[in-house]
């Protein structure tokens, strides 16, 4: 059944921030680009690999509103969830956001 979930407070997330939490057996990750949240499933389409933070725990690359995947360069639209640049060719999952006072929800 989809519900709405609070992850963290707005205040928790600032512009430039990135954080990852699971959530019904999924890892979701969370970008804040500008005053904008944006959520996706931390999870390469390519090839399993997690997208928001590299093996050695720091950020991945964000370009504009895409992600590009630590392995192998592949990119996502944070905004749809688009596989934007080979070798990702299968969207990742993508998660409507909102704010509820000061609580930071996804729809999952």
């Amino acid at each position: 059944m989809a519900e709405w979930v609070t992850l963290c407070s707005v205040s928790e997330l600032p512009p430039g921030e990135r954080e990852v939490f699971g959530v019904n057996n999924r890892w979701i990750a969370v970008f804040n680009v500008s005053g904008k949240i944006y959520a996706i499933e931390d999870l390469c389409t390519h090839d399993g690999n997690v997208l928001a933070f590299d093996l050695q725990d720091r950020p991945s690359k964000l370009i504009g509103h895409e992600i590009e995947c630590p392995r192998h360069g592949g990119r996502f639209d944070l905004r749809t969830g688009e596989a934007t640049r080979s070798p990702a060719e299968i969207d990742v999952p993508w998660f409507e956001v909102r704010i509820m006072g000061d609580d930071l929800q996804v729809f999952v």
